[in-house]
């Protein structure tokens, strides 16, 4: 339908299983499972079930720095899970993640077994389980995760809001590019006037609130997130740019990022990872 033609909702909405796009397989009005999909276990204590969006590499980056440190028992198995396919609405991953939502994480080294879902929870548990990247002295950790529950509640803004309207909806709504550029903006002077003054999020510490925020905030000004880096004037984010290079500079983001993403260059997609020998097994496939 037009924009310029006027909409009137019905009384009562009507999901409409006609509509064909690439979210198709994504959005749906009900939770629970649409078939029987067991998931694939590996040997290490760590499973992951996720996809390398946003949300996705905040958890991989978290589990690759964590190794990085000589946190061994950190070892994880990370499985695709293609959500443009409708993955998440299997019944192994449903009962990992009610909400049929990537990243889905099991901890298999308990007795029983940890499920733990939403990118935010799996970082603080993950933070928790191997003593880092949290803060311990309470005022520092309730900065901590702040920033972290800042970066939960604004993502949906800017994905699920501007990135939805500005790069992927089928037709461009003035309107609703506007708003949510507009609080895109207002976020990223958050950011900003926040790392004026600090070299990370937090202060001289780099946190789980970085892991969070990088992916998101960080690669939209220094990656180019939906195409907008000229729309939404990046540039003049000084201090977000020189933060989201500083990060992205670290070998465990590096890595991080590569897993379970099926796309991008060749050699530089890791769509499982059960060792760290994939990745240069990954540029040896080029």
């Amino acid at each position: 339908m037009s924009n310029t033609e006027p909409y009137t909702p019905a009384k009562v909405w009507q999901w409409n299983t006609d509509t064909e796009n690439k979210f198709s397989n994504i959005n749906r009005p009900t939770a629970g499972a649409i078939e029987e999909k067991v998931l694939p276990k590996g040997k290490h204590p760590l499973q992951l079930y996720s996809l390398a969006t946003p949300n996705g590499v905040k958890v991989t980056v978290m589990l690759e720095e964590l190794l990085a440190i000589g946190k061994q028992d950190a070892e994880y198995d990370a499985y695709l899970i293609n959500i443009l396919e409708g993955d998440q609405f299997g019944s192994g991953f449903v009962d990992i993640n009610p909400n049929s939502k990537i990243p889905a994480l099991f901890d298999q080294s308990t007795s029983p077994g940890i499920r733990v879902f939403e990118s935010g929870a799996i970082l603080v548990y993950l933070a928790e389980k191997f003593d880092a990247f949290l803060p311990k002295e309470a005022s520092a950790r309730a900065e901590c995760l702040s920033w972290l529950f800042w970066q939960m509640g604004s993502a949906p803004y800017l994905g699920g809001g501007f990135g939805h309207f500005y790069a992927y909806a089928p037709e461009k709504i003035e309107y609703c590019i506007d708003r949510f550029t507009m609080e895109v903006k207002r976020q990223l002077d958050v950011l900003d006037q926040n790392l004026s003054s600090r070299q990370f999020l937090c202060g001289d510490e780099y946190t789980i609130a970085d892991m969070a925020t990088y992916p998101w905030y960080g690669c939209l000004v220094i990656d180019n997130l939906y195409g907008a880096q000229e729309f939404l004037d990046v540039e003049s984010y000084k201090h977000v740019t020189r933060w989201a290079q500083q990060i992205q500079a670290r070998p465990a983001v590096q890595r991080g990022s590569r897993v379970n993403r099926s796309w991008g260059p060749e050699g530089e997609s890791v769509p499982e990872r059960h060792s760290a020998s994939d990745f240069d097994l990954s540029k040896q496939a080029t």
